[in-house]
């Protein structure tokens, strides 16, 4: 039995409350309707498109924690971070970042934003990439989500942390990377031990 499209609006709030990272293709899904229908319902509420709700969430959470880089310089949005653990970014890729012949994106933007993720997941205010190896698995297209999750690795060498990066469409792995990060200081539990 189909919704009113009062109820309808009532549920599109809460869950985009409960869920800020769904999309309107999702939403469309659960609801059974067309993404039109899900768009001007978002209007009506005054609910803004994913990639603003994204930027506003990241931009209130992140401003003050990202040490390394100021969050605007971080390609793709943050949506998740734990410095000196892990962290997770979403890239829309768009026409801008596309080969205009093909439509496939351009591989310095999947680097970019794994190797800024990399930068800003490092507990330090001076934090920059030594060396990196990286391994593009498959090509992404206009109009596909990047997900960009950053693990940080010790190496055991001093000023040195290694940070892996793998990036999926859906669950599809498209890029993997490993980044030796440069900093200024001794790992982070020394740091926070005496009291920096």
């Amino acid at each position: 039995m189909k919704k009113s499209k009062a109820e309808r609006q009532k549920e599109l709030v809460k869950m985009i409350e409960k869920t800020p990272f769904v999309t309107d293709d999702q939403l469309a899904s659960m609801f059974g309707v067309s993404i039109q229908t899900i768009r001007l319902d978002r209007l009506e509420l005054g609910i803004p498109e994913l990639r603003e709700r994204i930027k506003s969430v990241a931009k209130s959470k992140w401003k003050e924690t990202v040490k390394a880089l100021p969050i605007e310089d971080v390609i793709g949005e943050i949506i998740d971070l734990e410095l000196g653990r892990r962290a997770i970014s979403i890239l829309a890729i768009g026409k801008e970042h596309v080969f205009s012949k093909n439509r496939i994106a351009r591989g310095h933007h999947l680097f970019a934003q794994a190797n800024s993720l990399a930068v800003a997941v490092i507990n330090d205010a001076f934090a920059l990439t030594s060396k990196s190896t990286v391994k593009f698995t498959r090509p992404v297209l206009e109009g596909e989500r990047v997900v960009a999750k950053a693990h940080v690795e010790e190496l055991g060498e001093r000023n040195l942390t290694m940070v892996e990066v793998e990036s999926f469409v859906d669950s599809e792995l498209v890029f993997k990377g490993q980044f030796h990060m440069y900093h200024s200081s001794e790992r982070r539990e020394d740091s926070d031990e005496v009291g920096n």
